[in-house]
């Protein structure tokens, strides 16, 4: 072997890519390292051998009048970026784009053909996780971005749907962690302001003076550091909704001057006396005993009735059990995106460890719980000790849980059981029940042996 074709070999064993070289008849005459690593043959067992062995999903076969050219590709002359899979030794499928070109001698003849591939695994793996949370945000138990199919949660979204074609201003009682402005952004959402803004003020988190200033703006001049005019929460929020979280710790004099909003319609900034006319609804939320505030005097009465006009109530979770599995489901498959490790499953034992805490903190503390076992996890599957000590840790709840599906594929199967009963058996809607492709509920239906 001469110095400058050592040289080659060298440049071309150290790409990753794969490449390739075959004869006309489609004899594999060199691979480098690269293809070894991607199809798993060793050198000494595809020399000599058809390219056929890859079995690549785009191979085309076409011959000249001479009987020769085992590949299409010898007759259009070249291939580019041309996406498809190959098989490895051990069966396993890769993805892989290759590019591909026909060597000729000095007389125009062609006399073999160089291919290069590059593994596109890993990232065709993160789209299809990504088409498969695409498609679970359209599923059938999403409701605006709120997941759950239990009784308590089909009435909470006929509530909300109500409520959303009223101006009357709703307020949202649930506990800490229950989802309560999803819940104001869903009415927002589900409603004829859905087009216009949604704004958002955490009344809890600014001192009186600030709170009115950012709720009706302020003028020039108005107090120390109002070096110009600025509009508010309420003027921004012209047409659409303001959602006022926690509410139950609004201030008695903000309290006051939002009865003369409801009432009158008008807001004044601070600083400055001229009625603005404003067109907003107000949905406001809180976790808080308004009722036991009005007896201690720390909340309005008259203010009480006027934003108890539409009162939405969120179940905790430990009233849906059964909605578990499918909260489990959705944040396991957006972390896996996010996160990008190898976690294939939620275990059974998670599961039932899952089902079985009483979640004080509500959906949020289940989204943390994934959270933090994304992070200790180091296998394939989610397992009771990567789940927080405060979740494993705990007693059981009373066996009126114990209806709920235990296993998350169990949970699958009698979802998919339901939807093709629903749809008599058809495929395709039962597909668009589900918010999944055709051909996934087909795997699944070859998986459950339906």
């Amino acid at each position: 072997m001469d110095i400058q074709h050592q040289y080659w070999k060298t440049i071309v064993d150290t790409l990753q890519d794969g490449v390739m070289v075959v004869s006309p008849e489609g004899t594999i005459i060199f691979v480098n390292r690269g293809f070894e690593e991607i199809t798993g043959f060793a050198k000494e067992e595809v020399l000599g051998r058809p390219c056929s062995v890859l079995a690549c999903s785009r191979c085309e076969v076409a011959r000249n009048h001479r009987g020769a050219y085992w590949c299409a590709m010898f007759v259009a002359g070249s291939l580019s970026k041309q996406k498809c899979v190959v098989t490895r030794k051990d069966g396993r499928l890769v993805h892989i784009v290759k590019n591909a070109a026909v060597f000729k001698d000095d007389a125009g003849e062609v006399i073999g053909a160089v291919e290069t591939m590059t593994d596109i695994t890993d990232l065709m793996e993160k789209e299809t996780r990504l088409q498969t949370y695409r498609r679970e945000l359209a599923a059938a138990d999403r409701f605006h971005g709120i997941i759950g199919a239990s009784s308590p949660m089909k009435q909470l979204f006929e509530l909300i749907s109500d409520a959303a074609l009223s101006d009357a201003p709703v307020i949202i009682f649930g506990e800490s962690g229950s989802g309560k402005e999803l819940v104001a952004k869903a009415v927002h959402e589900a409603g004829p302001r859905a087009e216009k803004p949604f704004i958002k003020v955490n009344c809890a988190a600014l001192n009186e003076s600030l709170l009115e200033s950012e709720l009706f703006g302020h003028v020039k001049g108005a107090f120390t550091g109002a070096l110009q005019g600025r509009e508010g929460r309420f003027e921004a929020a012209g047409g659409g909704d303001i959602f006022l979280d926690e509410i139950g710790d609004l201030p008695l004099s903000t309290q006051i001057r939002l009865l003369r909003v409801l009432e009158e319609k008008v807001i004044e900034r601070v600083g400055d006396h001229r009625p603005i006319p404003v067109d907003v609804r107000i949905i406001s939320a809180t976790n808080r005993d308004l009722p036991d505030l009005i007896r201690q005097g720390a909340f309005r009465e008259d203010f009480f009735y006027r934003i108890n006009t539409i009162p939405v109530k969120i179940p905790s979770l430990r009233e849906r059990p059964e909605d578990i599995p499918l909260l489990a489901e959705s944040f396991f498959a957006r972390l896996q995106l996010k996160s990008g490790k190898k976690i294939e499953s939620i275990s059974k034992k998670a599961l039932d460890v899952l089902m079985q805490h009483s979640w004080p903190g509500n959906v949020r503390e289940l989204r943390s719980a994934f959270e933090y076992a994304f992070v200790t996890c180091r296998g394939d599957a989610i397992l009771p000790e990567h789940l927080p000590a405060s979740v494993h840790g705990t007693k059981p709840l009373p066996p009126t849980v114990s209806g709920a599906p235990a296993d998350l594929e169990d949970f699958k199967k009698q979802r998919l059981i339901k939807a093709l009963a629903e749809t008599k058996g058809n495929r395709s809607e039962a597909a668009r029940l589900l918010g999944l492709s055709r051909t996934s509920v087909w795997h699944q239906m070859r998986r459950f042996g339906l």
